[in-house]
């Protein structure tokens, strides 16, 4: 019609190509280029890891100041005292109650609204109760993001911070009987330590020393092991554990090392009646040089040619035991 062809846009120019007569801006060729590599789903703000990380580093920054140690916390050193870990979790009913029954220092404890309660959940509520505890009741989202996604059971309870006493705290001239302090080189394993206060307490020693770097703090693990004794046993914290033992060799203690290839077997011990310092060192590697050049002896334990070594723990319980043993007969 010639009213219609009249509008404009309606009649296709002859020199116009079949399409759209308008661009398209770029868009479609956008469209087709990439986007980059994915995110990392830390880097991601919706996605559940980025919050775990999130809440994780603010627990972290909230825990890393100076906390309390609840029972049995000791002397600090100057400029206050040191926490080597931030406070930490402990999640399930086993490992819970096991905590509690230690005596594990316990700030909270959380419990999952509506939990089916069982023998483990009764006796956790019963000794919290008791204890004076808080005992929380926190909805199971809320419960899986404080424990890390772990499986809790609808229960789990928060540890603050160890406080660990400086090494000078040890070296105490009316501590009752002949100074005996442990120091440990490289151990990495918690139920070593806690096994290692354990037997300290049960032979009369007077506290644990551990380096600031490359060695196992006090978890809620090595409370476990230590069975209570954590809380009468002092363990302190040093940033040089050579310096530290150069310290305690100033007061007049003698440094005995720990270690397979000793010079001496421990039956021919002569030094148990003075101040002792035993440095044990980890179950692979031993005493690590600095630290052997340190000591006035290094010791060895017989034993059979069946039997390459003994773990840490149970060979400082050896050592504790034999110096125990000719100090009450000497």
């Amino acid at each position: 019609m010639a009213g219609n062809s009249q509008r404009k846009g309606a009649v296709r120019k002859g020199t116009s190509k079949k399409g759209a007569t308008v661009g398209s801006g770029g868009q479609r060729r956008r469209g087709l280029e990439g986007k980059g590599p994915t995110p990392r789903a830390e880097d991601r703000p919706y996605h559940k890891a980025h919050k775990q990380a999130k809440a994780a580093a603010k627990r972290a920054g909230s825990g890393s100041g100076t906390g309390s140690r609840g029972s049995g916390g000791r002397g600090g050193s100057s400029g206050g005292r040191r926490s080597k870990h931030s406070s930490e979790v402990v999640a399930g009913r086993n490992a819970v109650v096991e905590a509690l029954r230690a005596e594990v220092p316990v700030t909270t404890m959380y419990v999952a609204g509506r939990i089916d309660a069982d023998d483990r959940v009764r006796e956790a509520l019963a000794t919290a109760t008791s204890r004076g505890i808080p005992v929380l009741e926190t909805p199971r989202g809320e419960l899986d993001r404080l424990t890390d996604g772990a499986v809790h059971q609808g229960l789990a309870v928060q540890v603050p911070p160890y406080e660990y006493a400086h090494p000078r705290d040890l070296i105490d001239p009316e501590a009752p009987g002949i100074p005996l302090v442990v120091a440990l080189d490289g151990i990495t394993d918690p139920r070593n330590l806690g096994a290692i206060v354990r037997s300290v307490a049960a032979f009369g020693g007077h506290g644990v020393v551990v380096p600031e770097r490359r060695s196992v703090g006090m978890t809620a693990s090595a409370w476990k092991t230590s069975a209570g004794a954590a809380a009468r046993v002092p363990v302190a914290m040093a940033s040089n554990l050579t310096r530290a033992l150069e310290d305690f060799r100033k007061a007049g203690f003698f440094i005995l090392g720990l270690d397979m290839d000793g010079d001496v077997a421990l039956p021919a011990l002569d030094l148990a009646g003075e101040p002792l310092v035993i440095v044990t060192g980890s179950e692979g590697k031993g005493l690590s040089r600095l630290v052997r050049e340190t000591c006035d002896q290094v010791v060895s334990i017989p034993m059979s040619s069946a039997v390459e070594s003994l773990n840490a723990g149970v060979a400082t319980g050896v050592v504790l035991y034999e110096i125990a043993r000719q100090r009450s007969v000497g």
